[in-house]
């Protein structure tokens, strides 16, 4: 196979269609000893694909049937855009954008290292399925060397992809496939320079190294869990003793989508976030302990008066501590608490990482700064000795920090109160029921808040935000 020896291999399909070159492809790289560690496959389909139509095609193999049930629960709520599955462990990944090919061609930002297109017979040129300025957006998608492989009416669309700079086999006959149909191979080898960009990032996409991400919350495991998949080496510094010592500490809390009318970006953003991290929590947390697929009721207390809830079957509650835990135990990824990082270095091609008193913390190839508002004094301290790197006419962003107070109980402790079923979202919210130990306190208990207050503000007592948080 072209990936032997690769640490990464990325895969264009631009007919996803039901998914079957997807499970070939899957299948071989499973079989595969010489695979490389991490496969990117991203499917354009220009149509939404339900999840049995998927699960009819890998029913015809048992093989396939092993696989289908790994991605089938992260089947749900398809629509137009962008989603992202994570599979084996987060070794392969699965990108699969459902619109008109064009602009989803448009939108990538990767590179392949294969392509294949799979064109219906009969296709003339000009079609709404293909047209010279489908060949220039797939070219877009590639560097030089990338492999291509055509089936179906290959001949009608070999004129458009040479003049965007393929190449192909010399032969004239094309290898038949089982269904009669020809296949035409080449590479992307054009005769003009390529833009810097594809070749720099084809380049550093082949070389993981260090990494030190410094903050031990949500952000900063994330990131470094991310990053251990991909092979790198990630170093996670934080200047409490253990991690998730600040908002990321919360004994619990909801995962759930943000709603808009328009769909808007930002609703589209939490959606994908939601189903990536339940898929986490499938993956590495205890369900009904550390997390569980709850569902929420949201109150839509300022909306439309004939419709004031939304129920939301992919979401859940969730113990951020767990799985801020359960990433950095993952290989590759190594803690250091009670290390407070004061200052940067450029030393070289390696960053340093400085106490207080300028002593190395760490040597790393790169930096993630995941340290919420402690990210400005550092961006402050490497503008003023790093002017290079970031140019003091460049504007730092303003952050602002946000406190928050949650209030709970043991239900033992309230045996009068009356809480919903399922946890509610709205103005504040409510998780009824929860499995709880710590410091010596355990039983099943409720939780409401939280509080919201910007911290340039006086900070209010204790009792005023418990009281703000159960009315």
């Amino acid at each position: 196979m072209a990936w032997a020896g690769r640490h990464d291999w990325r895969i264009l399909d631009l007919r996803f269609e039901a998914g079957q070159i997807f499970l070939n492809a899957w299948r071989a790289w499973k079989n595969d000893p010489q695979r490389p560690r991490r496969l990117h496959y991203v499917g354009l389909s220009s149509t939404l694909i339900q999840a049995h139509q998927f699960l009819t095609l890998a029913n015809s193999s048992p093989e396939y049937r092993a696989l289908a049930d790994e991605l089938a629960p992260q089947w749900h709520e398809l629509r137009p855009g962008f989603h992202r599955f994570t599979l084996e462990q987060g070794h392969l990944l699965l990108t699969l954008c459902i619109g008109e090919m064009i602009p989803m061609l448009q939108e990538q930002q990767f590179l392949a290292d294969e392509v294949f297109l799979n064109l219906p017979s009969a296709l003339t040129p000009g079609t709404a399925s293909w047209s010279r300025w489908s060949a220039k957006a797939l070219a877009r998608c590639c560097h030089r060397g990338t492999l291509l492989k055509v089936s179906g009416d290959a001949v009608t669309v070999r004129g458009d992809l040479a003049q965007c700079g393929f190449e192909f086999q010399a032969t004239t006959a094309h290898e038949p496939q089982a269904d009669g149909e020809a296949v035409l191979y080449g590479q992307f080898n054009p005769n003009w320079t390529l833009r810097a960009h594809a070749v720099v990032s084809n380049a550093r996409a082949k070389h993981p190294g260090t990494c030190a991400v410094i903050g031990a919350g949500l952000a900063g495991a994330s990131v470094a869990s991310a990053l251990a998949r991909r092979g790198w080496r990630v170093q996670v510094l934080d200047r409490a003793a253990e991690p998730h010592a600040g908002a990321s500490g919360l004994p619990v809390g909801l995962v759930v989508p943000h709603v808009s009318v328009d769909d808007c970006a930002l609703s589209r953003l939490s959606r994908a976030g939601v189903h990536l991290m339940l898929h986490e929590a499938r993956n590495l947390l205890r369900e009904e302990q550390d997390w569980a697929p709850s569902g929420t009721l949201e109150r839509c207390l300022d909306g439309d008066a004939h419709q004031p809830h939304i129920w939301h079957p992919q979401a859940a509650w969730l113990k951020p501590g767990q799985l801020v835990r359960a990433w950095l135990a993952q290989p590759g990824i190594t803690f250091t608490g009670a290390a407070a990082v004061a200052s940067l270095r450029h030393n070289g091609d390696q960053w340093e990482l400085l106490d207080t008193r300028a002593r190395v913390l760490a040597r790393t190839d790169r930096v993630v700064l995941a340290n919420a508002c402690g990210v400005m004094p550092l961006l402050n301290q490497l503008q003023a000795a790093h002017p290079a790197l970031v140019p003091t006419s460049q504007k730092l962003p303003a952050l602002h920090g946000v406190r928050g107070q949650v209030s709970w109980a043991l239900h033992a402790q309230t045996p009068e109160a009356d809480f919903p079923a399922h946890p509610v979202n709205g103005a504040g919210s409510v998780i009824p029921d929860v499995p709880f130990s710590e410091d010596q306190v355990t039983g099943r208990a409720w939780f409401v808040g939280a509080t919201y207050q910007p911290d340039d503000q006086t900070e209010c007592p204790d009792d005023f935000n418990h009281a703000a948080n159960l009315a």
